[in-house]
């Protein structure tokens, strides 16, 4: 997995400098014992995942069903102060040639109206197969029904983009 730099970084939204940061960044700006929330970002849902405080272990958290952004927004700002979030970790689809297409396009503009609304640092993630992977796993080791995966897929691909994050900071 390879993480994304930014495009640009923000300017004049009012909040402090926080914009996209590079994923090597991102710890930097956390307080003590805060954690990462991972955003699998799709047309009609929103994937959540949480790390641990220790920033080692991901875990899903929820699936969003998306709306209105200004809805979704403050439903993920109220998530992240809840639960004590210091930074997102976003997944972004790139595509197998390496190339990013619309759904890149779309999920960048959705990260940047998020910084729009939250005060947190975002580093991008390369998401390339995330949800045929954890369908994978959901199908051949969990042995889940259709309807079944349809309700977890999206956060589990979201504990899955996050816990690829953690595993490269860990090496940083």
């Amino acid at each position: 997995m390879r993480h994304y730099a930014p495009n640009n970084r923000r300017r004049g939204t009012g909040c402090a400098d926080l914009a996209v940061v590079e994923i090597t960044e991102i710890r930097a700006a956390l307080a003590p014992r805060q954690r990462l929330m991972g955003l699998d970002v799709g047309r009609k849902t929103v994937g959540l995942a949480l790390s641990d405080p220790a920033l080692v272990l991901a875990s899903p958290l929820s699936t969003l069903i998306r709306g209105k952004f200004a809805a979704d927004a403050e439903n993920l700002k109220r998530v992240a102060a809840a639960e004590n979030v210091g930074g997102l970790i976003v997944g972004l689809p790139i595509e197998m040639s390496g190339r990013e297409g619309p759904r890149c396009q779309s999920v960048r503009q959705f990260g940047e109206n998020l910084l729009g609304v939250i005060d947190l640092p975002l580093a991008y993630w390369d998401e390339r197969l995330s949800t045929a992977a954890v369908e994978r796993v959901l199908i051949d080791e969990a042995d889940m029904s259709r309807q079944r995966r349809k309700q977890v897929v999206d956060k589990m691909a979201a504990a899955y983009i996050l816990q690829g994050a953690l595993d490269a900071l860990s090496r940083t």
